[in-house]
């Protein structure tokens, strides 16, 4: 997972050794020898009453044959970096898991990986190898290829990552075969409160739904989030049809551009940001909300901040095109 989404909270060598899709036995998935008994006494242990179980989640291999019901396709990319700043860390390591879905949000096949690291031009800081695990011993050498990467993101119909607003501007500084693509953020646009998960940090939902994983590596990440994406819930939506509906509708940003500076404690405390306009927005506090509130947010600012009826704080409409950008 991204470096600031685990200090914070919370789509490559080699790929990193795949973690399998786990499912219960009871979803009729051949066992190992041994399995039988060690998942009996899991569901005794589960069933006292006193015990919670994490089963190890496992990846999904790579389907043989692309079923033509699921017809789009989406890459979950994850990246490790060597810091916080797009403008001046770089880029060590990206994952990223390519899969097929349809119009309603059903997950089908995972029909590609990639996997691979990339020595920065400086060394790594310690601080980022105790938390990825990567040395600059590994990274020695070491490029991401980016013709197999392109491979998967070109033909991308949705490019999701656990905290796009850190992956894309990162991936889009690192190589132009991200330009004009779709993302989607599994953080920001899931309620994942709704859906009784305590936090956001991947590690977090992967708990919550039961399962471990060896995280902190870009291609083990994609998988497990693939996973907490597909688990179907009481009321039979995914996760990953929320996350789907919701890119598909468009964002307005508000910058409310010259407001009172005394009104700043206000502006924080309903959500907005402050841009220093260093990034290429106005320099100003903003926010971002749906088209159905885009007038009552207006409302709020004219009548609570500016105290002027007739103020028109400048506004962009977003699409999965334009949001998550630098």
């Amino acid at each position: 997972m991204s470096v600031h989404r685990d200090s914070q909270l919370d789509m490559f060598a080699k790929a990193s050794p795949a973690i399998a899709k786990a499912r219960a036995p009871s979803r009729g998935r051949p066992l190992q020898p041994g399995a039988h008994c060690e998942e009996d006494m899991a569901r005794t242990l589960e069933e006292s009453g006193n015990y919670r179980i994490l089963r190890k989640l496992t990846a999904r291999p790579i389907a043989s044959v692309r079923r033509p019901e699921f017809s789009r396709l989406g890459v979950i990319l994850d990246t490790e970096t060597t810091g916080l700043s797009h403008r001046s860390d770089e880029i060590i390591e990206i994952g990223a898991v390519a899969f097929t879905f349809d119009d309603d949000g059903r997950i089908g096949d995972v029909v590609g990986i990639y996997g691979g690291l990339q020595q920065p031009s400086r060394p790594i800081p310690p601080e980022i190898t105790r938390l990825t695990g990567i040395t600059d011993a590994m990274v020695e050498g070491q490029l991401i290829d980016i013709r197999s990467l392109s491979a998967l993101i070109q033909p991308a119909d949705l490019i999701i990552a656990h905290n796009a607003g850190f992956d894309r501007p990162f991936c889009e500084a690192f190589s132009t075969i991200f330009a004009g693509k779709a993302w989607a953020c599994s953080v920001s646009e899931i309620d994942w409160s709704a859906r009784g998960f305590e936090g956001t940090k991947l590690g977090y939902l992967v708990g919550q739904a039961g399962y471990f994983h060896e995280g902190h590596r870009a291609v083990d990440d994609c998988h497990a989030l693939l996973e907490i994406l597909d688990r179907q819930q009481r009321d039979g939506e995914s996760p990953f049809a929320e996350l789907y509906r919701a890119s598909q509708r468009s964002r307005i940003r508000i910058f409310a551009e010259h407001s009172p500076f005394e009104m700043k404690d206000h502006l924080k405390a309903r959500g907005y940001r402050w841009s220093d306009g260093s990034d290429g927005r106005l320099k100003s506090w903003w926010i971002e909300v749906g088209e159905d509130d885009l007038g009552d947010e207006l409302s709020y600012l004219r009548s609570e901040i500016y105290r002027w009826k007739e103020a028109e704080p400048p506004t962009v409409r977003l699409t999965a095109f334009d949001r998550f950008k630098l």
